[in-house]
């Protein structure tokens, strides 16, 4: 589909099948999904409802937005930007330039995070650099009782995230804060401190920035994303583990793939027990976990 092609009609299907095309021809990551995902934006529509309605025509001011969202997508611009949301575990979160784009690991850190304290009542959680609120948010809503507080150092970042705590009907029950991991900003809102500390922190060492793909180092918020040499958050938040932990606490960390076996050794040192490194689906190491002991 050239975006300079004279005016024509256009159904749904045939839209979604040309862009595919015209996406994949010029390396676009995902070109169906991401021709699917735009339309399906313009038209107001899921994506099944394309194929429902395959042969809905598309109206000029509808085909004129999809283009121009087309053009954004070829200079590299995410998806997610674009339409404004990312589901993770299911639902629907908005998103923009000021937070990084929730990824399914990441679901994985909130699921074995909450499966380690499942037993427990009163549930206290913080959320340490929560970018968009998904893991907040998605706390919050597995366990209703919970008492959950979320930090971050962008306040754009904050805005999204209490958006989306709105969205989902959390907004009374999760505490959002802007903080400093590496002062001593983190809130200690349980005297005797949190059940779980859960965090996806930067963790991309700046050596790597220049090697990420376009979506990521043109679009996405290098502060949600790097740090000098890639350990300084982990560093951080186990030193301040006793601090935020209740005796029995959990800390649950998503990882650098490289970065599994010093945050092992780390937790061990610092006098956790249970220490655990997990995978992700492609097999990667990406979650670390440990369980203070009194």
């Amino acid at each position: 589909m050239s975006m300079s092609e004279p005016a024509r009609e256009w159904t749904a299907m045939e839209l979604v099948k040309t862009t595919a095309s015209f996406f994949q021809e010029r390396g676009v990551g995902e070109p169906r999904l991401s021709a699917e995902l735009l339309l399906g934006h313009v038209l107001r529509e899921e994506r099944l409802q394309l194929y429902l309605h395959h042969g809905r025509p598309v109206y000029p001011a509808e085909l004129e937005r999809y283009r121009e969202l087309c053009r954004k997508r070829l200079e590299g611009w995410p998806v997610q930007y674009l339409t404004g949301e990312q589901f993770f575990l299911g639902r629907r979160f908005m998103v923009d330039s000021r937070v990084l784009i929730p990824r399914p690991e990441t679901e994985l850190v909130v699921e074995y995070g909450l499966e380690r304290v499942s037993s427990r009542s009163s549930l206290s959680v913080l959320d340490v650099g929560t970018g968009s609120g998904c893991i907040a948010v998605s706390v919050a809503l597995a366990v209703p009782d919970a008492l959950v507080a979320a930090v971050d150092i962008s306040e754009g970042a904050i805005e999204v995230a209490r958006s989306n705590a709105r969205l989902h009907g959390v907004e009374d029950r999760v505490r959002f804060s802007r903080a400093d991991l590496f002062s001593d900003e983190l809130p200690v809102v349980n005297a005797g401190g949190y059940d779980l500390v859960i965090s996806n922190p930067p963790y991309i060492p700046d050596r790597e920035w220049e090697g990420l793909q376009i979506e990521v180092r043109g679009y996405e918020p290098r502060q949600a994303l790097t740090v000098p040499e890639g350990m300084e958050c982990y560093r951080a938040l186990v030193s301040r583990s006793c601090m935020l932990l209740r005796p029995e606490g959990i800390i649950c960390l998503e990882l650098h793939a490289d970065a599994a076996r010093q945050v092992k050794e780390m937790l061990e040192e610092k006098g956790f027990a249970d220490v655990a490194v997990l995978q992700d689906y492609s097999g990667f190491d990406r979650i670390a976990l440990g369980r203070r002991i009194a």
